[in-house]
């Protein structure tokens, strides 16, 4: 399926791929289009973190919490993972202290790749580390 987006991306629009791609379609294909795109128009493929679609910003919530309810993806490390994206990507940095230095790290990602593919393919292994984080934090002790 094609996944559809605002290009330059920072957080929500490199996590969501990363968490499409793991959990939800490992054939994805993101494609990443200017922010002018009208987006009500797009009919090839999947529209996601751009305003008024159904996987975008919703009250607190950002595209990744959107996305972990649309695919009722429950794994509790992904619901952490969420709360530190969420703290990364809105005004809201309460969510996760972790969520600041996501933010900064991001942000240089973006700076540093040549195009959004560029983006990430170079961020992918910090959510995957990332995810491997959360899934320590939620384990419970023996």
């Amino acid at each position: 399926m094609r996944w559809i987006t605002r290009e330059h991306a920072k957080v929500d629009r490199i996590a969501c791929p990363w968490l499409i791609r793991r959990f939800v379609d490992r054939d994805a294909e993101f494609v990443y289009r200017p922010a002018n795109t009208d987006w009500a128009a797009v009919d090839d493929g999947i529209v996601f973190d751009v305003p008024g679609c159904e996987l975008g910003h919703h009250g607190a919530e950002c595209s990744f919490d959107a996305i972990l309810h649309k695919y009722e993806l429950t794994d509790p490390a992904l619901v952490e993972l969420g709360n530190i994206v969420r703290a990364a990507d809105t005004s809201d940095k309460s969510w996760a202290p972790e969520g600041r230095g996501l933010e900064a790290i991001a942000d240089g990602f973006r700076r540093i790749a040549k195009d959004d593919h560029d983006n990430i393919a170079k961020q992918f292994p910090v959510y995957d580390a990332l995810y491997a984080y959360c899934q320590t934090r939620v384990q419970k002790p023996a």
